[in-house]
């Protein structure tokens, strides 16, 4: 047993993130030294009731506190000891979506998820009335899109929030954003890392005289990283830990997005660096060294200190993965041969390098739910072959690979074409965790070198904890950037994959077949229900 982290968990010494994600609430402690000593998850999955892609509200509730206890039983057997104390904590979790709140926080309707493609309408007239790309997912679009459609809710509505901000009121009373997650609530004024009050205003003149509100009275106050974001209450340490142990006045770091956490985790805030996170959706996130034009498939937000960054966001990445896995596994089954799930994954991303740098004429289609990056509002997944396909299992590993990187590749050309440089690309999520395997796709995907650290798979939660550990650690005045450079990443193990020439061609060749496949796609989600 290691006893100075023992004595970091029992001082409290250590920094505690949350991350809600899509398929998992994830928990990752660390000490002093920024290195995972422990961590928790509980697994979930979105439910699509009515048309919408929500989770329900005592599964926020009782996945959070799963999740805790799950590591608080985790350290428990590993360290002998009971987690009483942490120096700070974060809550991070899926971007943008709907969260309405009365006065009383009661929340009006069922949570609309970022999966949700509901919102075109008002996405389209905020767009051309602000001159500003905003995203169907964006909280902004689904308030609108209500007003549009006189949601009986809206006269009652008093908070809008994101669901790490709603769990960081249940910790600690406070009704906070971190800047980044803000940002994709509504647009940033990246001078002064708060919501754009010239768009406020113009939003406020589209609904005047109908509510009694503002939009200002309704969303959270923006705070950097670095800044006091309360404190957690009797109330919420009774909330995080059923058993009691946990005590209260802990240091809260603000709320983060999975997108500002996975920056943080691959040390990627600084002007011309970027980062990809992979996992049930996937989005690159690159920090500008100049502005660039309006385009509907990128998004503008921000580092969790409030520089521009444009936003590939795809919401379908390997979830069809996660099904053909299912698929071979129920074929092991069947078959009498024991693999665990985790064994089967690293042999179908292992495999996919063994495959046609093309993927052999294999076109997998992944959209489980629609795309903003190609304009479709529902998914249908399929598989179609060419005449000539190769139909091998290494193909179809390779081709489903490229399939889940492909809206992304349609976004990047994008900014390639505004100018855009990217020195590299930082990748993290489960999408990397087989070596070479996702990193290799990626490089190919992009044309750019792919770097993977030692905590790739640690993901958003681990960013959620560094910010935290920058709340309570750092020193008078310094930066995050700095903090990130000279102490937190300063000895990182990091592998870096640049594609051949031949894996880069090959995934064009795909990527052509796959956009003209987006018909198929249409037509699809137009016959099959």
């Amino acid at each position: 047993m290691n006893a100075a982290i023992k004595t970091a968990i029992e001082t409290g010494r250590t920094a505690l993130g949350i991350e809600l994600g899509s398929t998992r609430i994830k928990a990752s402690l660390i000490d002093e030294t920024f290195t995972p000593i422990a961590s928790g998850e509980f697994s979930w999955e979105n439910r699509l009731e009515d048309g919408i892609w929500t989770y329900h509200t005592d599964e926020i509730h009782e996945g959070v506190k799963a999740c805790y206890a799950d590591l608080k039983k985790n350290i428990k057997a590993e360290y002998g000891i009971t987690l009483k104390k942490v120096g700070a904590i974060g809550i991070s979790g899926m971007m943008h979506g709907y969260l309405p709140f009365d006065a009383d926080w009661n929340m009006l309707v069922p949570f609309r998820t970022w999966r949700n493609t509901i919102t075109g309408e008002a996405a389209e007239k905020l767009t051309a009335l602000f001159g500003f790309n905003i995203p169907q997912r964006w909280s902004i679009a689904h308030l609108y899109q209500a007003v549009l459609n006189k949601e009986e809710h809206l006269p009652r509505l008093a908070h809008l929030t994101t669901l790490a901000g709603y769990i960081h009121h249940i910790l600690s009373g406070e009704n906070v954003l971190g800047v980044g997650e803000a940002s994709g609530m509504f647009p940033i004024d990246s001078q002064n890392a708060d919501y754009n009050k010239k768009y406020a205003e113009a939003f406020d003149g589209l609904i005047a005289d109908k509510y009694s509100w503002k939009l200002e009275d309704v969303l959270p106050k923006v705070l950097k990283a670095g800044c006091d974001a309360g404190k957690l209450t009797k109330e919420g340490a009774a909330f995080l830990d059923a058993e009691g142990d946990l005590e209260s006045g802990i240091a809260l770091a603000p709320p983060e997005g999975d997108a500002g956490t996975g920056m943080v985790a691959t040390n990627a805030i600084s002007p011309a660096s970027g980062n990809v996170s992979a996992g049930t959706s996937d989005f690159a996130m690159v920090v500008l060294e100049k502005s660039i034009g309006l385009h509907e498939e990128i998004d503008m937000v921000t580092t969790p200190d409030g520089l521009p960054v444009a936003m590939v966001h795809c919401n379908n990445c390997t979830s069809d993965i996660n099904a053909w896995a299912g698929m071979l596994k129920g074929f092991m089954d069947a078959a009498g041969k024991e693999m665990s799930m985790g064994d089967l994954f690293t042999l179908v991303f292992s495999s996919a390098l063994k495959g046609e740098k093309n993927g052999g004429g294999l076109i997998p289609f992944n959209y489980i739910s629609g795309e903003g990056v190609t304009k479709i509002d529902e998914g249908r997944p399929f598989i179609v072959r060419e005449n000539n396909a190769r139909f091998t299992f290494e193909n179809l590993c390779r081709a489903n690979l490229m399939s889940a990187m492909a809206t992304l590749a349609i976004g990047m050309k994008i900014l390639a074409s505004e100018g855009v440089k990217i020195k590299s690309l930082t990748g993290h999520g489960g999408f990397f965790k087989t070596p070479l395997a996702g990193q290799t796709i990626l490089s190919a995907a992009t044309a750019a070198p792919v770097s993977v650290m030692k905590s790739a798979g640690e993901g958003g939660p681990y960013g959620m904890a560094i910010l935290g550990a920058y709340l309570i650690w750092k020193e008078e005045g310094e930066e995050l950037k700095c903090f990130l450079n000279k102490k937190v990443f300063a000895t990182a193990k990091i592998s870096t994959v640049m594609a051949d020439d031949a894996d880069i061609a090959g995934f064009n060749d795909f990527l052509a077949k796959y956009e003209r496949a987006l018909e198929v796609e249409k037509s699809a989600v137009a016959n099959i229900d």
